[in-house]
């Protein structure tokens, strides 16, 4: 299964029940269709970058919702038709960030393990520099004591 997030701003003026009412009909649509909803995150009314405007009226804030999708992708453009129709939506974005998680888990896997045997590269150049260091200060005290006597 392919994972998507759906990110669609609503008008400022919509009351929180009809931005509710949004969201659960379209879970209930990608339900239908064979996928399911993972998440859903209301991040609330936010300035927008730049002023939308939306025939009589021109919008520089929105509410923004990001819902986390599991699915095929066929249902991906039946959510998309509903919110290109739906008046209350201003701007809609989807996409597709299962390879994204994929390559996050990669490296995180490979940072735990570097983090298990003791650091990488870097670390052991550091150490090894800083012990020459001393044994070549050590060294140089010896000879400056053999020449001193």
């Amino acid at each position: 299964m392919r994972v998507y997030e759906l990110l669609f701003i609503v008008m400022p003026t919509e009351a929180d029940e009809a931005v509710d009412a949004l969201v659960e009909q379209l879970r209930t649509v990608a339900e239908e269709r064979g996928g399911s909803v993972t998440k859903v995150d209301k991040m609330g009314r936010r300035k927008l970058a730049y002023p939308i405007r939306v025939s009589p009226t021109t919008f520089t804030d929105g509410n923004y919702v990001v819902l986390t999708l599991e699915g095929s992708g066929a249902e991906i453009a039946e959510l998309e038709r509903r919110l290109r129709v739906t008046e209350s939506v201003i701007r809609h974005i989807t996409i597709r960030i299962d390879e994204d998680l994929k390559r996050a888990e990669k490296f995180k896997a490979k940072r735990a393990a570097r983090a298990a045997t003791g650091g990488g590269r870097r670390r052991e150049r550091t150490q090894a520099s800083a012990a020459e260091v001393f044994t070549d200060a050590a060294d140089e005290e010896t000879a400056d004591d053999e020449e001193a006597s």
